[in-house]
């Protein structure tokens, strides 16, 4: 962890959110445009350069976009090396079921032989005293989303004991109102206050989705809700004269940072952009080195020339 230069100490946790990569077996392309295997592995190089590394990797969904046993083959290709390699233990992966994905393949490419295709996947995972629920919202068949009386039993009976630093829930279809994107409310979760009747009173702290496209934040039953983009490709919420429109723009993906009293949601754009200004890593520690008096006085005052500071320093910008 690094040394806090304000007055937050470091997070608890720290999660990388990602959603519908849309992979397709080799060769294959969306809309014949959108490589969607190219926007992944952006987004995890992207990710590769995060400080403190991500402990989780959770996926929200969406994973295949034909749920091909390549697709789920290649994902695991893609992804579980980057994701031991994350930190000195490596980071965990948490799968969650999307509407495109399809029960069985997604149960048998990623869990294997032994996992029951027929049921719902739903999954508990633990990361040093944080749970993590993935929890299946998709119906055989459709595009909408829900959850049986089995799947709400279930759930109340896992969060019947609190984790030690709490959970998050992970769910493909997020419980949120879709103001921007209406016609998106047709497939969205249906009958989301049994849910929040189970939610009421346990220690879920965050709550992650996707399955629109776009970044967007609500509450439901009083938890956060956090809504990725996609790494392959997005809504355009604005489009002139469409009624529905798919861009080869704004892919993101989410970093979520948990504390001892809170949750930090971030986004984080999957293609770098230009830089215009900026210094290099060398800074860091001639930073480190000052006061905090320091600091505030030299890199928080007005009026004074950083990039002289960081030529006295020794350093170039």
């Amino acid at each position: 962890m690094t040394v806090p230069l304000g007055q937050y100490p470091d997070p608890t946790h720290v999660v990388a959110h990602l959603s519908d990569p849309h992979l397709l077996a080799a060769g294959q392309l969306q809309y014949g445009v959108v490589d969607p295997e190219a926007g992944l592995v952006a987004a995890l190089e992207r990710l590769g350069r995060v400080d403190p590394p991500p402990q989780v990797l959770v996926f929200t969904g969406d994973l295949a976009d034909k749920a091909e046993p390549e697709a789920y083959a290649r994902l695991r290709e893609l992804v579980e090396p980057v994701a031991a390699a994350m930190g000195p233990g490596g980071a965990e992966v948490v799968w969650t079921m999307g509407n495109h994905d399809e029960r069985a393949p997604y149960a048998h490419g990623l869990f294997g032989a032994d996992a029951d295709p027929e049921a719902p996947q739903d999954r508990v995972h633990e990361v040093d005293g944080l749970r993590i629920v993935a929890l299946d919202t998709t119906v055989p068949g459709y595009h909408h989303g829900e959850l049986a009386p089995e799947q709400l039993t279930w759930l109340a009976e896992v969060l019947a004991e609190p984790a030690p630093h709490g959970t998050i829930l992970a769910m493909h279809h997020p419980p949120i109102p879709v103001p921007m994107l209406p016609p998106a409310q047709i497939i969205e979760l249906y009958d989301q206050h049994l849910l929040a009747e189970v939610l009421v009173g346990t220690d879920v702290r965050a709550i992650l989705g996707g399955h629109f496209h776009f970044t967007s934040h609500s509450l439901f039953a009083g938890i956060p809700v956090s809504v990725a983009s996609a790494t392959c490709y997005a809504s355009d919420l604005t489009p002139a004269d469409r009624y529905l429109a798919a861009a080869d723009g704004h892919q993101a993906v989410n970093m979520v940072h948990v504390y001892d009293d809170r949750v930090v949601h971030t986004v984080v754009p999957v293609t770098d952009a230009p830089e215009i200004d900026g210094y290099p890593l060398s800074v860091a520690p001639q930073v480190l080195a000052l006061t905090a008096e320091d600091r505030r006085e030299l890199l928080s005052k007005k009026g004074v020339d950083l990039g002289a500071l960081v030529q006295s320093l020794g350093l170039e910008a």
